[in-house]
């Protein structure tokens, strides 16, 4: 895969991230679920910590810091896209990346990540999330599969012809 194509991907990534937290906000209310099936609703929030909520009493009212932190990891995972050859782990790290970096557009334009997916089932929620969270989920799984040893021989043996 291209350096072109390994930045196209990102780029799409952040787009498609933020044009559907775009609808999101124009559509949805905080604390009105929509049920689209059992199981998901879409649920408008908003996070001010990292992954799943995490760290969100700490962060709260420091954007900016969050932004900086995410942004200095984003650019090492950018980095580690353009370095691999591995094509499997180049989608990987430019999902991860896509994905990073719409949440730092959300935080830099608001003060949070918005979130409007939300999976249950019954009275447990799963933490809500986003397009980003997805595409960073998908872009890890893509660079633990890379890893696999097998998976490496192909991909060399690919590379090799």
């Amino acid at each position: 895969m291209s350096a072109r194509l390994t930045l196209v991907l990102i780029a799409a990534t952040t787009l498609a991230d933020q044009l559907i937290k775009a609808a999101a906000l124009a559509h949805l209310t905080v604390g009105e679920p929509v049920a689209i099936v059992p199981g998901v609703n879409l649920g408008l929030g908003f996070n001010e910590g990292s992954s799943f909520g995490m760290l969100s009493g700490v962060m709260a009212g420091r954007p900016l810091l969050m932004a900086a932190l995410t942004g200095a990891l984003t650019l090492i995972f950018a980095a580690m896209a353009f370095r691999t050859r591995a094509a499997l782990e180049r989608v990987g790290f430019a999902f991860v990346t896509g994905g990073a970096l719409g949440n730092i557009v959300d935080r830099l334009r608001q003060g949070a990540v918005t979130d409007f997916l939300d999976l249950y089932w019954r009275d447990w929620h799963w933490p809500t999330f986003n397009v980003a969270d997805i595409a960073i989920t998908v872009g890890a799984a893509c660079i633990i599969a890379a890893s696999v040893p097998a998976c490496r021989r192909k991909e060399t043996a690919h590379d090799q012809r």
